[in-house]
């Protein structure tokens, strides 16, 4: 029976993580055949599992017990695999589904820039440039279609879940509008609009981007008569005027345009406005592998990179916003409340 293991002693776990990029393999593979959609509530042979997800049956076994060891499945006595708390994430069906997520950061175009991460530190910029002779986002449009329509539904999955615990921990109470900035398809917008149901909001965002904003938001939609949808670039104007605005992981850009935004931001809302900044931060204990991980991936893809704690209140108070609060969203977010002063 295999099951996730204790740490190893400093050799062997060094050697676990120069196979790092198994691990990775093992999960995309897993997602990518639905062994986890296959996979019943009840234990099941390989059997039975490669005949569900055609695959032979031998490799399969392979594949989980590797997965198996991480804590993704359980091997059971008998030779059996069982779900564990992470591999149901793995199923489409979960409301907590990481499976889009899975493969988005185990595209194809990731196995190209990580050899190349020595470079990146070298210089400090992006290497998707000199692979494939466009920027990463042209790219994606139009050279990996496929890959562009999973970007696309692990950030709205992403956004999905995390909308959720924004507007929970926000407290807007005696606020008329709020505003969300680089808001994407518009699940925080939403999500604050169900629970303030006489708040009007915006979603700001690139064209391409809010002609898929959730259907709610749109022309029949539930919300439509209590929401602006604005087509628009963060870092050319904001020309939205609103109580308070809220900003969730776009400021991960060069200096220079995560200072123009902020600078906009402020220009549309005026002396007195509540500017919430939403961010993974690098420095945030119970996330750290990970913020560290997308960190680096940042800087291979786009240039761009994570805030710790003390990056991101000096963006925002050289910007000329003061800093009310830090607290925590959820474990892999935190909310900066700022203000214009007067």
């Amino acid at each position: 029976m295999t099951t996730a293991q204790t740490a190893p002693p400093p050799p062997m776990r060094l050697r676990e993580l120069v196979f790092g990029a198994a691990c990775a393999a093992a999960l995309r593979a897993a997602a990518r055949l639905g062994i986890a959609d296959a996979l019943g509530d009840s234990p099941m042979t390989v059997e039975d599992l490669a005949a569900a997800v055609k695959t032979e049956s031998r490799p399969l076994r392979r594949l989980l017990r590797a997965l198996s060891c991480y804590g993704v499945f359980a091997e059971q006595q008998d030779g059996t695999f069982a779900h564990t708390d992470m591999s149901r994430l793995l199923r489409e069906d979960d409301p907590h589904s990481l499976r889009d997520i899975t493969l988005w950061c185990t595209e194809p175009w990731t196995w190209d820039v990580w050899p190349k991460l020595d470079e990146a530190v070298r210089t400090g910029r992006n290497v998707v440039q000199d692979l494939y002779g466009k920027e990463f986002f042209a790219y994606l449009n139009e050279d990996a279609p496929e890959s562009a329509a999973v970007f696309n539904r692990a950030m709205t999955t992403s956004s999905e879940q995390s909308a959720r615990d924004v507007a929970a921990f926000l407290e807007l109470s005696g606020n008329a509008s709020v505003a969300d900035i680089g808001g994407g398809q518009g699940h925080v917008v939403a999500s604050l609009l169900d629970k303030y149901p006489s708040m009007h909001g915006t979603l700001l965002d690139l064209p391409r981007v809010v002609e898929n904003a959730v259907p709610r938001l749109r022309a029949g939609g539930d919300l439509a008569d209590r929401v602006r949808i604005v087509p628009g670039d963060v870092r050319v104007a904001v020309p939205v005027e609103a109580d308070v605005y809220i900003i969730k992981n776009i400021l991960e850009w060069d200096d220079e345009s995560t200072a123009r935004t902020l600078r906009n931001v402020i220009e549309a809302g005026g002396p007195g406005a509540r500017i919430v900044v939403v961010e993974n931060l690098v420095d945030d204990t119970p996330s750290m592998r990970f913020s560290t991980a997308m960190d680096l991936l940042l800087l291979l893809n786009v240039g761009g990179a994570k805030h710790t704690t003390e990056s991101m209140a000096g963006r925002l108070t050289d910007a000329g916003l003061v800093i009310e609060d830090v607290s925590p969203v959820n474990p892999y977010l935190h909310a900066f409340d700022c203000i214009v002063p007067g």
